[in-house]
């Protein structure tokens, strides 16, 4: 069994659904990739920050090597992360994460975020100041994009995207460069529904992957008086009436809309429960009732990069 794909501008398919693996902890991740992949999950969502390539690399290679599936029928996402933005450091940064998974290429490839931060090592994944301030680098992305393009040309990467850009910022990207983004990744669930960024992106040919899809409940930095989008009552009630989990109906919503959906979880159980969204369908009253529970809410503000140039969540952005 495989997941339903969606095309990229590049031609190449991308499954509606992935396994993601931000949280997920060294000892577990291994696991969750190779059950993921017996449950026919062909799409894996990573990052070189996430820590973890190394042991999704090991899953993949035990699967590829028990024939349970060929490198060719897999979706290897990785991402670039912030300090590796200056053009000199996107070529061996990605080196790096193609080294830990044991990938000759990459499916697609993200700029993680459009804010640089200085590179002082590998270790120093959030370099900061004697001050304890953060250290920014003030490289454009539009460079970093570049670069990126030059990945593309080589090879090594099937396809360049970004994560957490703003419309603006995806604006400069497509007037000033060659090569087009494939995808968009960014925060949506249905108390942030973001439609004018998902309508803009679809307008442009760029594909939407969203994460945080069910609200990000094991984030650190949530308060016992946030709302937990999995409790919400509207979404019990017609996942309770279609015999569905809420994770399922949010899953449904997004693939109804095109949306690419990469569930985080290590569980053996939610992996298989989250990948069973293909038997089913919302009505449309049942699509405009999820809707509907949008409260622009966010969750990942990304907050210690608030005072960048190119931070994307100021209201009124502009540069």
């Amino acid at each position: 069994m495989s997941t339903p794909s969606i095309q990229l501008r590049t031609g190449y398919k991308m499954p509606l659904v992935g396994l993601g693996t931000w949280k997920s902890t060294k000892g577990q991740v291994q696991s969750a990739v190779e059950c993921a992949i017996e449950c026919g999950y062909r799409h894996i969502d990573g990052a070189w920050i996430y820590q973890n390539e190394g042991e999704v690399g090991k899953g993949i290679a035990k699967m590829i090597k028990e024939n349970k599936v060929k490198r060719e029928d897999l979706f290897i996402t990785s991402k670039l992360w912030n300090i590796f933005h200056n053009p000199e450091l996107v070529r061996p940064a990605v080196m790096k994460s193609l080294e830990k998974l044991g990938l000759d290429y990459l499916d697609l490839y993200l700029i993680h975020n459009p804010c640089g931060e200085k590179y002082i090592s590998d270790e120093e994944q959030f370099p900061k100041g004697p001050d304890g301030a953060p250290l920014y680098d003030d490289v454009d992305y539009v460079q970093t994009w570049k670069a990126m393009e030059e990945l593309q040309k080589e090879g090594l990467v099937r396809s360049i995207g970004i994560s957490n850009f703003n419309q603006y910022q995806i604006d400069r990207i497509l007037k000033e460069c060659s090569i087009l983004p494939a995808v968009n990744q960014f925060e949506i669930h249905p108390y942030f529904t973001q439609n004018d960024l998902v309508n803009f992106c679809k307008s442009k040919g760029i594909v939407v992957t969203a994460f945080s899809q069910f609200g990000s409940p094991d984030r650190p930095w949530a308060t016992p008086n946030d709302p937990v989008l999995l409790e919400d009552p509207g979404l019990v009630e017609i996942a309770k009436r279609l015999k569905k989990t809420v994770a399922q109906i949010i899953l449904r919503y997004f693939i109804q809309r095109k949306v690419v959906v990469i569930p985080k979880s290590v569980t053996s159980e939610r992996i298989k429960s989250n990948i069973q969204v293909f038997d089913f369908e919302l009505s449309q009253k049942d699509m405009d009732a999820v809707s509907s529970a949008n409260r622009d809410y966010r969750i990942s503000t990304w907050i210690w990069i608030a005072g960048h140039k190119y931070y994307p969540y100021r209201q009124n952005y502009s540069e």
